[in-house]
């Protein structure tokens, strides 16, 4: 299979460009970035793309599975505006690519409570980009709603905060069901989602995306 990953420079897109490329499944990982990746190996093809000129680079969305896991945070990118630019914008616009080129499989990172109905702005732009992807109607697409993601040397004081936090109530028996998720375990489940023979539209809430990456292909 020939790859195509959004948000390779970012904690999540690292683990699953370095998990695709040990993947004999995949025979080439395309990605599409601002700068370069610092890895040298050969099924790796990098586009280094300008993301505000979509024309420029939609026809280089050619490939059998595309993963979408671009993200930035309202801190870093400045405003909201920016923000939606980065998390809905130039994600809608790869996966429209991807239809047009005719990817069949798609896989998306949204977050978890993303809805398009909802009064937080962060929730409400993941459900309104889920509803977009869906619309496209791959032959394949699945969502992926994780909690919150544990990465590794994360500078994001909140995060770092937020995570130490939510592990110690996890030791004390409290909300279980929100234990943070390794970026290199959603990435796994994203790649044996990938590969499962399968069509139509799925959602992968938290819970199930510590099964999905267990699973044996």
């Amino acid at each position: 299979m020939k790859a195509l990953v959004l948000g390779a420079t970012g904690a999540t897109g690292k683990d699953l460009t370095k998990l695709l490329l040990e993947d004999e499944s995949f025979s080439e990982v395309h990605v599409c970035v601002r700068k370069p990746l610092n890895i040298e190996n050969l099924k790796l093809k990098t586009h280094i793309v300008n993301f505000e000129n979509f024309e420029e680079w939609e026809n280089l969305i050619l490939g059998d599975v595309a993963f979408s896991c671009m993200g930035t945070t309202l801190k870093a990118a400045g405003s909201k505006e920016a923000q939606r630019k980065v998390d809905f914008d130039f994600q809608l616009n790869f996966a429209k690519a991807a239809k047009k080129n005719a990817v069949k499989n798609y896989v998306l990172v949204s977050a978890y409570g993303a809805n398009a109905k909802s009064k937080i702005f962060y929730s409400q732009m993941k459900g309104e980009l889920e509803n977009a992807i869906k619309n496209l109607n791959f032959e394949k697409t699945t969502i992926f709603q994780p909690g919150m993601l544990d990465r590794k040397g994360s500078e994001r004081l909140g995060e770092v905060v937020g995570l130490k936090l939510l592990k110690f109530v996890n030791k004390i028996g409290l909300f279980k069901s929100q234990k943070p998720l390794p970026t290199e375990i959603l990435a796994k489940a994203m790649v044996n989602a990938a590969k499962i023979k399968s069509n139509g539209f799925s959602k992968i809430k938290l819970a199930a995306i510590f099964n999905f990456a267990a699973k044996n292909n």
